[in-house]
Parts: structure tokens; sequence; C-alpha cells
């Protein structure tokens, strides 16, 4: 009661998720109640629309989920060559499940999962984490903290090479990548324990480069990191996309970021898409505004 008093007298109302300078915050249930009435999902139509109907990773009627819990419900995907996709919405909608369910983390109950284009598309849904990354290219950046920290941060960027058939292959594309981010060459010799948290992260996405995926899957690249580091981030992933051609589906907690960043935006909500279009459409749809950016 206190609480809804002192919303009355200074006259603030929960403006958004994931915003913290306000006396109350809409519940994660309320969230996900107020973004299902956003849309009722996307058309095959819509998708297709935006990924400029020449898509390099679809995703069809997917059910999937962990053990025999289902999270995400038909969902639909579909994003180019050199495009990227951003996944925003409230905590539990499935939003990493996707990237998951991608890689080969998750139990897949029915639909299907695509890579390539034309006579090249494959059906990737029943490989391995493994051979989605040696013989799909498919990389998956893990959340912050995933980097060997006693291990210098070039035996990391070695690592990042451990399905190749040779060794040597790995130290001949980590020395690409030290003259690609001098930062990083700076250190090589330096345990991973005593990087910043903007060459952490660095390391995490270089390490994932070693392999020369065509999809990165890049989990809350901005998480736990200062501002300025959060926007070195993102302009190593728009040189990866719009320079070396990369296609990147990500999660991403600043949804605001995010959809900056990205050239389509998803909307989940309990396990489906309740809205989708250009990110910076999204930016200016009043209602994603009001539930996920603070506006």
């Amino acid at each position: 009661m206190a609480a809804e008093d002192n919303n009355k007298d200074t006259g603030q109302r929960a403006r958004g998720y994931h915003q913290i300078d306000i006396e109350s915050v809409i519940s994660v249930e309320e969230v996900t109640r107020q973004a299902q009435q956003l849309g009722r999902g996307i058309s095959l139509e819509q998708v297709g629309d935006l990924a400029r109907n020449a898509p390099y990773v679809t995703i069809e009627n997917l059910n999937a989920g962990y053990g025999k819990m289902e999270i995400l419900h038909s969902l639909n995907l579909q994003v180019s060559r050199k495009q990227s996709l951003c996944l925003i919405g409230p905590n539990g909608a499935g939003k990493s499940t996707i990237l998951h369910s991608i890689f080969g983390f998750t139990n897949i109950f029915g639909g299907k999962i695509l890579v390539g284009e034309g006579d090249d598309k494959r059906d990737i849904t029943a490989m391995t984490s493994s051979e989605k990354l040696k013989t799909a290219g498919i990389a998956y950046i893990l959340q912050d903290k995933s980097v060997f920290p006693n291990m210098t941060v070039e035996e990391n960027l070695w690592m990042g090479g451990y399905l190749m058939d040779k060794p040597q292959r790995a130290k001949e594309t980590a020395e690409k990548i030290f003259e690609k981010y001098p930062r990083l060459a700076e250190r090589r010799t330096h345990q991973a324990r005593v990087l910043s948290g903007g060459e952490r992260r660095l390391l995490e996405i270089s390490r994932a480069l070693v392999m020369e995926p065509e999809v990165l899957l890049v989990d809350e690249p901005s998480i736990g990191l200062e501002p300025r580091f959060i926007d070195m981030v993102f302009e190593i992933l728009d040189d990866l996309q719009n320079t070396e051609g990369k296609t990147i589906i990500m999660v991403e907690q600043n949804a605001k970021k995010g959809l900056e960043f990205a050239d389509i935006g998803y909307v989940l909500v309990a396990g489906e898409v309740a809205i989708a279009g250009p990110g910076d459409e999204l930016l200016e749809n009043p209602e994603v505004g009001r539930l996920f950016l603070g506006g």
C-alpha cells in the first residue's frame, strides 16, 4: 500500500522493462500480458519479407525446449546472409532458447532448422553442436565469463580451433585475429583473468571467429559492460556483419541498443513471436517503447 501511495504522491509510473529509475516496476508477468496484446504472431510472408526473401538461416514451425518442457511454440524465423536479427522480450520468453535450439542445446519436438541458400541449403536440426560449428559454420558466443582465466589470450584463441584437424591451422587463424585486433595482440601473453570486461568480450568474440563461421549466435553482448565497452562491442559486431559478411542472431537485454544495431527485431513473448519488423521501426513503436525501452 505504501508503494501505491508513493506513486500517487510523485506522479511516477512504471515505464518499462529493465528500468530502475522509477518508484515501481512492471512485473515480468504484467509485461508478458501486455506484450501479448502487441500482436498475434507474424505471417510467413512477413518473415520472408524481413529476410529479403533470401534466408540464410531458416526456422520452420519449431517446437523446442528442455527435458519434456516445450518453450518455443511453432516458431518461424528467417534471416539472410549479412543480416542481423535481435531478439527482445521479457525474462522467460524463450529468447536464449532460440539460440540454444539453433546450436543444438535443446530438445526439438517438431519443426526444422535450415542453413544455407538455394541448392546448398542444409537441414541441421539433428546435428550436434560440434557438427554445427565444424561443418555448418555456426558459432555461439556465450554470455560473459566464458574465457579460460588461467590461460593466456593466445591460448584462449587456440582453444577456439579445438575442432580443427590440425592445431597449426588454429594458430594461423589466431595470428590473423591478432592482426585485426591489436588490442588483443598487445596482451597475447597475458592471462585472460587480467583483461578488462571489454577485452574479455573481445576475446570471446575472437575465439568464436577461429573456426571462421558464417553465422554468429550472440547471447547478451552488452551484459555486465561499462557503456564505453558496450559501444566497442557493437562496433566490432557491425564490422563483422558489414565488412566480413557474417549473419548475426543475437539476444540483447539492452533492447534499445540491440534494435539500433539490428536490421530485424523480433519481440518474443511466451515462446512465440508477438511482433516483428525492421529494428528502426520497432524503436519507433510506442508500445514496444513503453514496455521494453523505458519510453
